[in-house]
């Protein structure tokens, strides 16, 4: 069972991702596979089919999909720690 997580920024970053994925499909300058990779892996705790989606590459690369996972979550705590620097509005 997929435990999902919803949240409308992932669901934007991945949409936006697709997006430029399948623009990249067409044109010959942008490589479309990496950012539609890049938003299904985004979206993977949005939807069930972006998990299922991913299940053959977790299969086959497990250690990849281990790395990106925690590159995944150092850069949401870089984020945290660069958006708690900055100066609060009073």
């Amino acid at each position: 069972m997929v435990d999902l997580r919803p949240s409308l920024k992932r669901k934007l970053a991945g949409w936006s991702l697709v997006s430029f994925g399948v623009v990249g499909i067409i044109l010959p300058f942008l490589h479309g596979m990496i950012f539609l990779l890049l938003g299904v892996f985004i979206m993977r705790e949005q939807y069930v089919w972006a998990h299922n989606a991913l299940g053959p590459l977790q299969r086959r690369f497990p250690g990849m999909m281990a790395r990106m996972d925690g590159m995944e979550s150092r850069l949401i705590g870089w984020t945290r720690r660069q958006l708690a620097r900055l100066p609060s509005r009073a």
